[in-house]
């Protein structure tokens, strides 16, 4: 599509949207799979001033029902390829409209179709700085699910922060998004086009096919997480794929292992790679690590603070801690979210008064100003890019009959960064399987949430205060 057709489509969608009853500043799910409508859609809600609530397709329908019961979305926007989960939804919530983009449910609206009716224009509608754009779903380090708000304002600082710090898009740019858009890849494509660069988007990550689109549509930017990069890296093709168009490859979302970048910088050279570490509170960089920053000393660094934003590390008690000193990572950047939804204490614990933002990861700046991530302050396991909060898996592992005790800890895996694993007391007299305990939370809960490994003991190692200790369990088994 041209910017032209998507500015006409996105206009259409918009007035489909807002004539069927849609009134700007409601908030409405968006579930979508990587495809042509992203985002047409996308900038559809901007422009009829709709806040969309974007979820992941890989979520279950228990995920699914309570995060739109939790925003209060009576409208749900759905591709073709997600009509089984839809009509589940609309089954679990009867009061749930959905919209099918080129397809519909039986007495339903397809959008598309409503849309070729209405004017390419722009809707006339009054636009704020405040108004909210966009409520996104994360976990961030608590483990409690959250959903962030970003404004108007606070997504042009996005766009501003991507091309201040990361790549100053042109016109001859060209991004290959294989990600899930409605995270860090999606964030990407307003700063480009704002730029006149070109969005080539997959439905998904296979590495073969990733490599035949760099080499046939001569992209020059992607942005990869550790999982991707090292699936890249070993397939078969690597060697003889053409990349010479490229030049930039982007990373995040979790730590990165040395011998990936190892790896990586051995075939793709050391000039291309740019490491970003942020939050879903406060996108894209807080810290950039620059393609001449990949040296060796530097590998497990996250950079030096990106130009706009501010950075300090606190005690406890809020006080700056001494250079060499861990702390608490604060930032201050206008790409900060105003809040999370419905969630006014959890709100101010993170977001204070004058600005700073909390972040409760540990990390220390060394004599050059680099950051380095310590640890966590929670025990987020992060596999494959996606942040798993042991909490949630042990709970559902409790429903389990024969489970009397368990806790959740993330082990080290070549390939995924780190794996679930879950100690399991089983009740006297009772029998579980590992197949029947996996399949038990897979059936609950999202698949790369499951427990890839089960670890049968005879007790829990607890803190002085009767707590859980992951701390003790995680050291125990990763030696």
């Amino acid at each position: 599509m041209s910017f032209a057709e998507v500015d006409s489509l996105s206009s259409r969608l918009a007035h489909a949207l807002l004539a069927g009853g849609i009134a700007p500043r409601t908030r409405i799910g968006l579930l979508l799979n990587n495809c042509l409508y992203s985002v047409p859609l996308d900038f559809a809600c901007v422009k009829a001033g709709i806040n969309r609530v974007p979820l992941n397709a890989r979520l279950s329908l228990e995920e699914h029902a309570r995060m739109l019961k939790e925003t209060g979305c009576q409208y749900l926007i759905f591709g073709a390829d997600l009509v089984e989960r839809a009509e589940a939804l609309g089954a679990a919530l009867p009061s749930l409209q959905c919209l099918g983009l080129d397809t519909k449910l039986a007495d339903g609206r397809d959008l598309i179709e409503e849309a070729q009716q209405q004017p390419a224009s722009w809707p006339e509608i009054e636009v704020r700085p405040d108004d909210i754009v966009l409520t996104l779903f994360t976990s961030g380090t608590t483990g409690t699910l959250k959903a962030a708000q970003h404004t108007q304002s606070s997504y042009a600082a996005i766009c501003r922060n991507v091309l201040l710090n990361l790549l100053p898009a042109t016109q001859d740019d060209s991004m290959l998004h294989a990600a899930s858009m409605i995270h860090a890849s999606g964030v990407f494509v307003l700063p480009f086009w704002l730029r006149g660069g070109r969005t080539v988007i997959l439905s998904g990550f296979e590495p073969g096919q990733f490599l035949r689109t760099i080499q046939a549509e001569r992209i020059t930017a992607i942005n990869l997480v550790p999982t991707m990069m090292q699936m890249l890296f070993e397939h078969a093709d690597i060697a003889s794929t053409d990349v010479s168009s490229l030049r930039t490859v982007i990373y995040g979302a979790s730590p990165m292992p040395r011998a990936i970048i190892q790896r990586g910088m051995q075939l793709w050279g050391q000039h291309r790679f740019w490491q970003y570490y942020g939050q879903t509170e406060v996108p894209l960089c807080l810290a950039v690590l620059r393609p001449e920053d990949h040296r060796e000393e530097l590998l497990d660094a996250c950079g030096q603070p990106a130009i706009d934003v501010e950075i300090k590390l606190v005690d406890d008690a809020g006080n700056t801690v001494p250079q060499g000193t861990p702390g608490e990572i604060v930032v201050r950047a206008p790409s900060a979210v105003s809040g999370y939804y419905n969630a006014g204490e959890l709100t101010a614990d993170t977001f204070r008064k004058d600005g700073w933002v909390h972040t409760r990861d540990v990390g220390v700046f060394d004599a050059n100003g680099y950051l380095f991530l310590k640890d966590r302050t929670s025990d987020m396991i992060i596999s494959g890019g996606y942040n798993v909060y042991p909490r949630e898996v042990e709970n559902t592992l409790m429903t389990h009959p024969a489970v009397r005790e368990c806790a959740v800890i993330g082990l080290p895996h070549d390939k995924w960064v780190e794996i679930v694993a879950a100690a399991v007391v089983l009740k006297p007299g009772q029998d579980a399987s590992e197949a029947e305990l996996i399949a038990h939370v897979a059936a609950h809960l999202a698949s790369y949430k499951k427990p890839q490994r089960v670890l049968f003991v005879s007790e829990i190692p607890k803190t002085a205060v009767g707590k859980l200790n992951r701390k003790q369990l995680r050291d125990q088994y990763r030696n």
